[in-house]
């Protein structure tokens, strides 16, 4: 089977999965190309309300395809075909996967059972939140190969683990466990595998019934975008809607609220 990206859609969640198991879900160049692609999309699609991210057959993503880097760095004019040349194309489509992973508009989360290691692990760093397998592994190798690892992907890690455990996972390039993933902030939550489906499924469900408003503003805040044409959009937004009045009616009525937003 060709490597690939699935997406599937229940109910106002899409789940895009990494299909490239016989390499434990690395990603080849046009996976990496074709990433952007998909979550734009996705995110034009208003019927999305949530998007998962997860790899088949029971791992997330084991990063980039060495063996694509290789044959790349064989074949290659770039830089005489040396690895070195290969490895910044690879990067570069890493990161640009990963930045449009974070600008997704919408909730994501990242569903991780086995490895998540790499290009896997900046992915995953790219969701909004991180639910794991209690079995799961995390690791970030750029040093086992000579790579520099991207500044953008560097700084998106120090901000979400700090700088010792970052300084950590890309000086050693360990795997670590979930426990200790959990205990650092790389991940929200742990479950055990038969219970995470389960529990994605109830988290996904329950943020298509807030509001997107709400989502959609906390995100872009959340991420440092608080610049004042930034704060004065979302108030308008908030002035133009109907979404407290319908929060509140909804408080006092004792029923689910519906929200609107955005309309059409």
């Amino acid at each position: 089977m060709e490597p690939t990206l699935r997406t599937a859609h229940d109910e106002g969640v899409a789940t895009v999965t990494i299909d490239h198991p016989a390499k434990r879900n690395a990603m080849t160049p046009a996976m990496w190309r074709r990433l952007p692609v998909l979550l734009a999309e996705v995110a034009g699609d208003p019927g999305v309300r949530v998007l998962v991210l997860t790899g088949a057959d029971g791992t997330f993503c084991a990063g980039a395809d060495i063996g694509a880097l290789h044959d790349a760095a064989r074949s290659g004019p770039r830089d005489g075909g040396e690895p070195g040349g290969a490895a910044r194309e690879h990067q570069t489509l890493a990161v640009a996967a990963e930045e449009a992973l974070a600008a997704f508009p919408k909730p994501t989360l990242a569903v991780v059972r086995g490895h998540c290691v790499g290009g896997g692990c900046q992915l995953a760093a790219a969701c909004d939140l991180r639910f794991a397998a209690h079995d799961a592994l995390f690791g970030i190798t750029p040093a086992k190969l000579g790579i520099v690892y991207a500044a953008s992907s560097t700084e998106r890690l120090v901000r979400l683990v700090g700088p010792a455990t970052a300084k950590f996972l890309l000086y050693s390039g360990e795997l670590v466990d979930a426990a200790r993933a959990l205990r650092t902030g790389l991940v929200d939550e742990v479950h055990p595998g038969d219970e995470l489906d389960k529990r994605v499924a109830k988290f996904a469900r329950t943020l298509t019934t807030r509001s997107a408003l709400t989502q959609a503003a906390a995100k872009e805040f959340a991420d440092g975008h608080t610049g004042p044409d930034r704060v004065e959009h979302w108030q308008r937004e908030a002035a133009a809607s109907s979404e407290v009045a319908e929060g509140v009616a909804a408080f006092m009525e004792r029923r689910a609220p519906r929200f609107r937003w955005p309309r059409g």
